[in-house]
């Protein structure tokens, strides 16, 4: 570990000078021998170092969902090619190239972190051996090997033996309690960040060996850590344990904002965001506005929290706009309780007899009807009957026409039709068609 602490010496200049600076702010509020003075001033450089690189954790965020997203057409390439190794490491490349994916992406903080991480490790070394580092020199070293944290001094390690610990003015026993209690907190956070990252910002439909590989992470990253943390100052496991749970936090809060499309965590967030819109009866904020723009410009390809959370807006009666707002109206109300009443009222499945009969009454029913049908058309009929008619005009029908000078036999007037239409009781109604004129009856 020494060995690696300095490849990073040219960075423990920087670290050690922001280490200082902070000591004069707490020393001046705790003393400036105090183990609460240089353990926040080791908190406050992970702070600093975090809050530089939220930037690439942007990205780390991005890179991973892209990932996921990727891994079925990942598997499909690898099953497609799988005699060709070369030619699947080809189409992989391709493929992450078209989507812009960079799969070092989602180690980036990590890497970014590893020389401040070794160069503080080198600056402890120091302090635990006697020598002058950076711009620590000899009264700052003085107070630095005197700071203690709950009994145990900064540069103390777990596998320190008691005469090194002796001269730091500490025990061998609360050393190993400070550092074991600290090792376990700080494998457990590494667990904890995991695990809420596999079972909550996870697309669930989606099963593939990249969640396989994860889960396994899962319970690897915490022994790596548990093995390597007995070898850590007290020093660095402070810095290692507080960027643990500045991790933890900062994925919490993109879970609960931003989480993964599929996953429980956007069940949840889209459940708070309808309660949030029945009560309100808009969409608050520019984020969230930005996530029902995207549900809406999916379509037919949303998954099944958006689709329940869209069927929980019409329900409500609110219809979500294609630039992220809602509109509510009586019809959309009325559509959606319309459309529950249609689903509740469908008819109960009958036996065969039951079907039987209902036949024999709609048969009888409808010989009914047809048999009052004449009767009930015969009131139009009276009714014209009743008009005045014009003497000539009846008497130009009557009259039978040459059907040598071309005329044919008139037909039924229009008003008359509707008598030749009653044949269906077998009267036959209406004007009927004249004689031959040497017809003698």
């Amino acid at each position: 570990m020494d060995t690696i602490a300095s490849l990073f010496s040219f960075i423990t200049w920087p670290v050690s000078w922001v280490i200082v600076q902070f000591h004069k702010v707490y020393g001046a509020i705790f003393g400036p021998d105090t183990g609460w003075a240089w353990g926040l001033s080791i908190v406050s450089l992970v702070v600093l170092i975090r809050i530089c690189l939220i930037p690439l954790f942007v990205k780390q965020i991005k890179s991973t969902r892209n990932m996921q997203a990727l891994q079925p057409k990942m598997k499909a390439i690898q099953e497609r090619f799988k005699s060709d190794k070369q030619r699947q490491s080809e189409e992989m490349m391709k493929l992450y190239k078209e989507t812009g994916t960079n799969p070092l992406s989602s180690c980036l903080p990590i890497l970014a972190q590893s020389p401040f991480f070794f160069a503080l490790y080198h600056v402890l070394s120091a302090i635990a051996s006697g020598k002058e580092i950076g711009v620590i020199d000899g009264p700052l070293l003085a107070s630095a090997r005197q700071a203690h944290i709950f009994g145990a001094p900064l540069a103390s390690k777990f596998t320190d033996s008691a005469a090194e610990v002796a001269a730091l003015d500490a025990s061998i026993t609360s050393v190993r309690i400070v550092t074991a209690i600290m090792i376990v907190m700080m494998s457990a956070s590494q667990f904890f960040t995991q695990r809420q990252l596999m079972m909550k910002n996870v697309d669930l439909s989606v099963k593939t060996p990249y969640m396989q590989q994860q889960k396994m992470l899962m319970y690897i990253f915490p022994v790596i850590f548990a093995v390597m943390g007995i070898n850590f100052p007290v020093g660095v496991l402070i810095y290692w344990l507080t960027t643990n749970v500045w991790t933890m936090g900062q994925q919490m809060y993109v879970i609960n904002q931003n989480p993964t499309p599929g996953s429980k965590a956007q069940d949840s967030y889209l459940q708070r965001l309808l309660k949030s819109v029945t009560q309100h009866g808009e969409v608050r904020g520019r984020r969230r506005k930005n996530i029902v723009k995207v549900i809406v410009a999916k379509g037919s390809d949303r998954n099944d929290n958006e689709r329940r959370f869209f069927a929980g807006l019409t329900k409500a009666g609110f219809a979500a706009q294609a630039d992220g707002t809602v509109i509510k109206g009586d019809t959309i109300v009325a559509e959606a309780e319309g459309g529950s009443a249609a689903k509740r009222q469908q008819p109960k499945r009958q036996t065969k007899s039951q079907r039987q009969a209902a036949a024999a009454q709609h048969v009888v029913a409808k010989d009914t009807e047809e048999a009052s049908e004449p009767a009930a058309e015969e009131a139009p009929t009276t009714s014209l009957e009743k008009k005045p008619q014009d003497p000539a005009k009846t008497a130009a029908k009557d009259e039978p026409k040459d059907e040598a000078e071309g005329d044919k036999p008139a037909r039924p007037s229009r008003a008359n039709s509707g008598g030749s239409r009653q044949g269906k009781s077998g009267q036959r109604k209406g004007q009927q068609r004249p004689k031959h004129p040497s017809s003698k009856k």
